[in-house]
């Protein structure tokens, strides 16, 4: 059931011990678990949470509320509010949405695109709550921000934003008839009205497709130098930059034309997100791993997680990281047949293997196999925390995939970081 506005009721997931899934639900949970220090109420939050003591929860513009049973007889009134969106604002998503066919179809098909979510924080429009956004209120005499009623609450409620991500755009002010019959009015526009003014340059991708056209067949190039060329003088000392940071981004920027002038054009259509990631990988040191961090306002093992894909899978491992899909069902059974087997024979004891969407997991093992939309399968190892982490390059065979990791996973569960990793700050 989709949010409706005011004051739609929906009953949260009970006994869940993830959560959430999605990334954009795993968005909500850490908001709320940067929010504050107190770990112990967040912890008693989540036991409420898991043992299903919040009641039916209403979604409305800029807040939601239910009633959470404490160690009283009577439940304590929970609410956690969230500011909403100026119509400036919700102009800027909107077009954003309207942008992309992509986007609304990934909406209605309960995902949120990441590139949608960038691209309005880039215009400075948060679709996903910022831990100081988030303001919880409890009936209950404790001093706690949040009290663990309030925080059981943001828990519950993170499985709903899961299945449903419209519940954010409710949270921040609009309804899904809303924002659908919006989306619409945009489509029936008339283009007099609805087309925007041309931007001042052209895109990037553009200038380089009319060049690449009318460009002649261009010899072999020399291997790039893994120096650029030292800068005369040194920067303005205002400008924020030393010399060894320009000269990084020179020899980036050399390193990226080499790419283009050699057909891949990968670089030309990554998001600023993306491109941080990119830049991470690189090893650029300790300093511009942090800078890089809070730059994006990712968490530092998030960051590291994501650059980790990238080393191993480029842009497509960082959206097999991210974003979950559902891939042919025939596909998945096949692959699923083929570990089945292979499995029989490697261990000693029957080892279960789970399915969900384009992933393979091997819970006993803290083994975990992701089919990209490239078709080939993300090996990947979860950490004593639970969380996974990319462990090896893709393969097309998911056994090979497989086998690849199967006897590393002992060392390196615990062990998520490895040295070759920035460390975070």
């Amino acid at each position: 059931m989709s949010p409706s506005l005011p004051g739609q009721r929906r009953a949260p997931a009970r006994g869940r011990h993830a959560f959430a899934a999605t990334w954009w639900g795993q968005a909500w949970v850490t908001a709320l678990e940067d929010s504050t220090l107190d770990a112990g109420r967040l912890s008693r939050g989540r036991t409420y949470a898991r043992k299903g003591m919040v009641g039916p929860t209403t979604v409305a513009p800029g807040h939601i509320k239910a009633s959470v049973q404490g160690s009283r007889p009577r439940p304590y009134r929970s609410s956690v509010h969230l500011p909403v969106l100026a119509d400036a604002q919700w102009d800027t998503l909107l077009d954003a949405v309207a942008a992309r066919a992509g986007h609304l179809a990934a909406l209605l098909d309960g995902e949120m695109p990441a590139q949608l979510v960038d691209a309005a924080r880039q215009a400075g429009v948060p679709l996903l709550p910022q831990p100081s956004e988030l303001d919880p209120d409890c009936s209950c005499p404790d001093w706690g921000y949040p009290c663990k009623h309030a925080a059981a609450l943001c828990y519950a409620i993170a499985a709903t934003i899961d299945t449903d991500p419209f519940v954010l755009f409710a949270l921040r002010g609009r309804s899904r008839e809303e924002v659908l019959a919006q989306l619409r009015a945009r489509r029936t526009a008339s283009p007099a009205t609805d087309t925007p003014p041309a931007p001042a340059g052209i895109p990037a991708a553009s200038a380089y497709a009319a060049w690449a056209e009318h460009t002649p067949t261009l010899p072999d190039l020399p291997a790039p130098s893994p120096h650029a060329a030292a800068l005369p003088v040194p920067p303005p000392s205002d400008s924020g930059l030393s010399l060894t940071d320009l000269e990084r981004l020179m020899a980036d920027a050399a390193a990226r034309t080499t790419q283009l002038l050699s057909g891949d054009t990968t670089c030309l259509h990554l998001t600023q997100h993306q491109d941080a990631v990119r830049i991470a990988a690189s090893s650029p040191g300790p300093e511009w791993f942090h800078n890089l961090i809070q730059n994006t306002g990712t968490r530092p093992t998030t960051f590291a997680r994501l650059v980790r894909a990238w080393r191993h899978g480029g842009p497509t491992g960082l959206t097999v990281a991210e974003q979950p899909h559902t891939p042919d069902p025939a596909e998945m059974a096949a692959a699923r047949t083929a570990l089945t087997m292979t499995l029989a024979e490697m261990a000693t004891t029957p080892v279960p293997l789970r399915a969900w969407r384009n992933r393979l997991t091997l819970p006993g093992r803290g083994i975990q196999l992701r089919l990209g939309p490239d078709a080939r399968w993300y090996p990947y190892l979860q950490d004593d925390d639970g969380e996974w982490w990319p462990a090896a390059p893709a393969d097309t065979d998911p056994v090979a995939a497989l086998t690849s990791v199967w006897q590393r996973c002992p060392l390196y569960v615990g062990d998520a970081l490895s040295t070759d990793d920035p460390p975070p700050p």
